[in-house]
């Protein structure tokens, strides 16, 4: 997979050497060249030292030819010029962008090009949530721009889905159960799998099933 990262920061370098070494072609792209001549000489992710809010600089770095390109820099607008640029100026098939300041989320979406938003408060709020709270719908991620959700709910003592399988639950079309982890461990999800108290229930639902979906798992 053809993936161009722009921001060599710690995120961007984080994220450029785990999928290098995973072995997808991967380049970075980075404004600053004294920290694009740094990396160089100690990681072997490709640098491109130049501003990936330039087209002739993202063509550079194979965007046209990139499946996925995730804008990691820390700031917001020119993360949002990035995806808006991968999007219609590449066509590229996946932008993934990073959020910085949680008040900017909003504006990260289909008309800038971001087909997934990643916010780090927002991810952290979801799973201190997800830690403490049990019988409630906890949403951890939101995909394609906000046309589904990931969530997760921990079966309290009183749910309704406790002790019925989940073929019988007759979730809402638009709801998909996708993993169950019961006792620390992943129960993959089948029609005659029956849901007991405790069970952490993650599901992928739109925002028009959410209701229906809590309404089948939380009293």
């Amino acid at each position: 997979m053809k993936i161009v990262i722009a921001g060599a920061g710690n995120v961007g370098t984080f994220i450029a050497t785990d999928l290098f070494e995973a072995g997808h072609d991967v380049t970075l792209v980075e404004l600053d060249h004294n920290l694009a001549e740094r990396l160089a000489k100690t990681i072997s992710v490709p640098i491109l030292a130049a501003d990936a809010c330039e087209v002739g600089n993202l063509q550079e770095a194979g965007a046209g030819e990139a499946d996925v390109v995730v804008a990691a820099t820390g700031d917001d607008e020119d993360n949002l010029v990035v995806s808006l640029l991968a999007k219609q100026e590449f066509a590229v098939p996946r932008v993934v962008a990073r959020v910085n300041h949680p008040k900017n989320h909003w504006l990260f979406n289909e008309a800038w090009g971001v087909d997934v938003a990643v916010s780090t408060p927002h991810l952290l709020t979801g799973v201190v949530e997800e830690a403490v709270t049990v019988g409630s719908l906890v949403r951890l991620l939101q995909l394609e721009q906000g046309e589904a959700n990931l969530v997760e709910v921990t079966l309290a003592d009183d749910s309704p889905a406790a002790g019925v399988s989940i073929a019988d639950l007759h979730l809402p079309r638009d709801a998909t159960i996708v993993a169950v982890i019961r006792d620390r461990h992943v129960v993959v999800p089948r029609g005659e799998t029956v849901l007991h108290a405790g069970d952490e229930v993650l599901a992928l639902v739109t925002p028009a099933s959410t209701d229906a979906f809590k309404a089948t798992l939380v009293k």
